[in-house]
């Protein structure tokens, strides 16, 4: 674990990967607290933490150990007092936390879309037969071969800029990425095309910055309360609960995605094969107040919709 020295003026330590977006993500964090609380940004100390992730680039993560990979060592962190917060993406945390930990404040959602981007084609649709995509999520991985069930859908690791070198060196024909990665990083430009959530649903809380803290830390809690999104929050709450009904790993490729409007929630969740053979979809609306049974239901929908084998391991 890489330390920025927290002094004796710090209030805060934060815990993060060391990714472009990672960072770019925790100064966000940083900035928003040391704004509502009128402190230094200087005196929230950000802690950059190697994960299992990180490490692990030359398998798919549906190998190694699912989305946990990116947030143990942080996790960890956490529980042995080293740190006192967490910011992860929200989409890259696994179903169920460990006891003691919990997602305690989250940043207002950026776009939750997701981008195609290629040098030879504007659109999924216009990459020529049989053409090579990218990509590390067998969510996507199973949306593209639905569309485009001739295409061939490898498997490539690393952060943004490094997914984006590997397409112009060729060896893909196009990539998928989250539009809200991109714009943190100032890349939006990238994107050749922007997928619409009807056609290519969102990973479960793709956009979302999200906070970790110890439950039993309320000094921690009581001061991150000043920069929660209570929007983000209810939409998040609804997906991870559809999330934890279905068992989501990175064996499942699993879609869920709740948006609030004029006090009321909709949602629409899918599970799917990963070669896109079988999607079950469903949809839910009703009162933000019932966001996480909403997302709960619609979990429940899908797992008895779903046949026998869908969860099988892969």
């Amino acid at each position: 674990m890489q330390s920025s020295t927290p002094s004796a003026d710090t209030v805060l330590r934060i815990g993060t990967r060391g990714s472009p977006l990672a960072l770019v993500q925790a100064r966000q964090v940083q900035a928003r607290f040391a704004a509502a609380h009128a402190l230094a940004p200087e005196r929230i100390a950000i802690e950059i933490i190697r994960t299992s992730g990180d490490m692990i680039r030359d398998r798919p993560l549906a190998e190694v150990g699912g989305k946990g990979l990116f947030t143990k060592e942080i996790e960890d962190a956490l529980l042995a007092n080293r740190i006192d917060l967490a910011v992860h993406s929200a989409k890259d945390m696994p179903t169920v936390l460990p006891a003691g930990l919990a997602i305690v404040a989250v940043l207002p959602r950026e776009d939750a879309r997701d981008v195609f981007i290629s040098r030879t084609s504007c659109t999924l649709q216009d990459l020529p037969h049989g053409a090579v995509v990218g990509t590390a999520s067998l969510r996507r991985q199973a949306l593209v071969k639905r569309l485009r069930p001739d295409l061939a859908v490898v498997n490539i690791r690393g952060n943004v800029e490094t997914r984006l070198r590997k397409l112009d060196a060729g060896e893909v024909a196009a990539t998928l990425l989250a539009l809200a990665g991109l714009k943190r990083l100032g890349l939006a430009d990238a994107a050749t095309s922007i997928l619409s959530t009807e056609e290519f649903l969102p990973a479960v809380g793709q956009g979302i910055i999200a906070i970790e803290a110890r439950e039993d830390d309320t000094r921690t809690r009581a001061l991150l309360a000043a920069i929660d999104d209570r929007d983000a929050a209810t939409a998040l709450a609804c997906e991870r609960a559809f999330l934890a009904v279905l068992d989501g790993s990175c064996r499942t490729p699993i879609a869920g995605h709740a948006t609030l409007r004029d006090g009321a929630l909709q949602f629409r969740g899918l599970i799917a094969r990963p070669d896109g053979s079988e999607v079950v979809e469903t949809a839910r609306a009703g009162a933000v107040a019932d966001a996480v049974a909403l997302g709960a239901d619609a979990g429940a929908e899908l797992k008895q919709r779903a046949s026998a084998d869908f969860f099988a391991p892969v």
